[in-house]
C-alpha cells in the first residue's frame, strides 16, 4: 500500500502539465499513474485542477545564523520558505557568524539548523582571501560549491577576493564556483541621498560587466565551473553567451526583483527596494526574461537577504545607509507567476526556471522534478487565486518587503517534503549535501 496518492489534473511533470496520480511511497515518488486510477494509498489527496507542482529548489537563501539570528534564522527562513512553496534551500556561508570557509565553521553552522528546519537545507562554502587551503576539506564534508564576492560583501568578514586569489581559490577545490560579480573598480561610494537613482548610478551595469568577464576568465583559465549569481545588468548577456559557445563551463541566475521592478518607479526613500546589485528599469527586464526564454539564463532564485527593520533606514529613507537586500523566499513564485503568465509563459516554465535548473546546479537529481525516484517535495499551488502582500502575514523574521501591497497572482495551499505536509507544527527538515557525481 501506498503512503500517499496525491491527484491532480494539471500536474507539471519534466513532459508538461497532464493529469496524474503522484503515487509516494516511503519518502519518494513510486510511480506516476492516470488521473483516476485506482490506488490504495492511506491518504488519497484530489486536487481536482488545482495545480501540483514539485517543490521550488532556492538555491540563493541568507539564513544568517549563527550570529545575526535577529536579520533572520533556520526556523523563520525554512517556514517561509515551505509557505512558499520552496522545498529545498541552499544558505550562503556569509551574514552568519563565523561565516562557512573552513570546516569548523560550517559544523557550528549545521549544528545551529538542526532541528529547525521545515524545509531540506544545504550549504555553501566561501572563498576569501587566505583560505584556498581549506577548500578541498570543505568540498568533501559536503558543501555545494564556493561563493567568492569581487567587489566588498557588506560584511568585514567575508572580504572580497581579487582576480589573482580568485585564480588561487579556483587552483585549489575542483568545484562549482559562484560569483558575486560587481567590479569594485567601476563602483563609486554613493553619497548619502533618499533618491534611488542615486543609489543606481552608484553600481552601473558596467561593474556587472566587468566583474562577469573576470569570472569567464578564471574559469576558462582553470577549467572550472562559474555560475554567475544575481545577474542584474542585461549588458552582460553576450559576454556570457559568447563565452558559453567558447565551451567555458557557465550559467547564470536572476531573481525576482530584476524581472519585475522598474527603477524608474521606486520612490525616494523606500529603502526596502536596496540590494546590490541593484534593481534597474524596466527594458533592462525585458532583457533578462527574454534571455530565460531562450536559456541563457538558467535560474530564477529568491537571493533572500533580509535585516532588521532598522538596518534598512526607513527612519531617513537614506539609501547610502541602508542594508542591501530582499527579503522574497515566500513570495518569490507568486511575484515570477504573476509575471510570467502576463508575458505568455506557462507555469511549467516557471517550475523549470524555479525547480528542476536549481536542483540540477547543485547537483540534487532526486529534487524540483516530479518523477519516479524523486523526493516527494510536492506543492498544491492555485495559479488562478489572488492575494494581497501583508508583510506582517509572511513568516520571514521581519515584517519588510518590496513587494507589500501588491496583488499577486499564485497561492500555495499545501507543501509536501518528502511526502509529508509542512504545517509548521512540527520540523522534518534534513541537512543536505552534496552528492558526487
Amino acid at each position: 500500500m501506498a503512503d500517499l496518492v496525491v491527484r491532480s489534473r494539471r500536474t507539471i511533470t519534466p513532459g508538461g502539465a497532464v493529469p496524474a496520480a503522484v503515487v509516494v511511497a516511503g519518502e519518494r515518488i513510486a510511480a506516476i499513474r492516470p488521473y483516476d486510477a485506482e490506488v490504495t494509498a492511506a491518504v488519497d489527496v484530489d486536487l481536482g485542477d488545482t495545480v501540483l507542482a514539485p517543490g521550488l529548489v532556492d538555491t540563493h537563501v541568507h539564513v544568517n545564523e549563527p550570529g545575526r539570528t535577529e536579520w533572520e534564522g533556520f526556523a523563520t527562513a525554512t517556514r517561509a520558505a515551505a509557505a512558499g512553496g520552496v522545498t529545498t534551500i541552499i544558505d550562503m556561508p556569509l551574514n552568519s557568524l563565523p561565516p562557512t570557509v573552513d570546516v569548523a565553521a560550517l559544523r557550528i553552522k549545521q549544528a545551529a539548523a538542526t532541528g529547525q528546519c521545515h524545509v531540506d537545507v544545504g550549504f555553501w562554502g566561501g572563498a576569501i582571501p587566505g583560505n584556498a587551503a581549506d577548500l578541498p576539506a570543505l568540498h568533501a564534508a559536503g558543501v555545494f560549491g564556493f561563493k567568492a564576492f569581487l567587489a566588498d560583501s557588506g560584511v568585514p568578514e567575508f572580504p572580497p577576493v581579487d582576480r589573482e586569489q580568485l585564480a588561487t581559490a579556483m587552483a585549489a577545490a575542483d568545484a562549482l564556483f559562484v560569483i558575486h560579480a560587481e567590479d569594485p573598480e567601476r563602483l563609486r561610494v554613493a553619497a548619502s541621498s533618499a533618491a534611488y537613482a542615486d543609489f543606481l548610478s552608484s553600481r552601473p551595469a558596467a561593474a556587472e560587466h566587468a566583474a562577469v568577464a573576470t569570472a569567464v576568465a578564471a574559469a576558462r583559465a582553470a577549467d572550472r565551473r562559474v555560475h554567475i549569481l544575481h545577474l542584474s545588468a542585461a549588458s552582460a548577456l553576450p559576454l556570457i553567451e559568447r563565452a558559453r559557445a567558447d565551451g567555458v563551463r557557465i550559467t547564470a541566475e536572476t531573481c525576482p526583483h530584476y524581472l519585475t521592478l522598474d527603477a524608474r518607479l521606486i520612490p525616494d526613500g523606500a529603502t526596502e527596494f536596496k540590494c546590490c546589485p541593484p534593481i534597474r528599469d524596466a527594458p533592462n527586464a525585458d532583457r533578462l526574461w527574454a534571455a530565460l526564454a531562450d536559456g541563457l539564463i538558467t535560474c530564477v532564485v529568491s537571493d533572500h537577504s533580509p535585516c532588521t527593520p532598522e538596518l534598512k533606514r526607513r527612519d531617513t529613507g537614506d539609501f547610502a545607509a541602508a542594508w542591501g537586500g530582499i527579503a522574497s523566499v515566500q513570495l518569490g513564485l507568486p511575484v515570477i507567476w504573476t509575471a510570467a503568465r502576463a508575458r505568455g509563459f506557462a507555469l511549467a516554465d516557471v517550475v523549470s526556471w524555479m525547480a528542476t535548473r536549481p536542483a540540477d546546479l547543485a547537483g540534487l537529481p532526486h529534487k524540483g522534478r516530479i518523477a519516479p525516484g524523486a523526493d516527494a517535495d510536492l506543492v498544491a499551488f492555485d495559479p488562478d487565486a489572488t492575494f494581497l502582500v501583508d508583510p506582517y502575514a509572511l513568516h520571514h523574521r521581519n515584517p519588510v518587503t518590496p513587494y507589500a501591497g501588491r496583488t499577486l497572482h499564485g497561492v500555495v495551499r499545501t507543501t509536501w517534503l518528502r511526502g509529508r505536509p509542512v504545517t509548521g507544527a512540527e520540523r522534518h527538515g534534513r541537512l543536505l549535501a552534496r552528492e558526487e557525481r
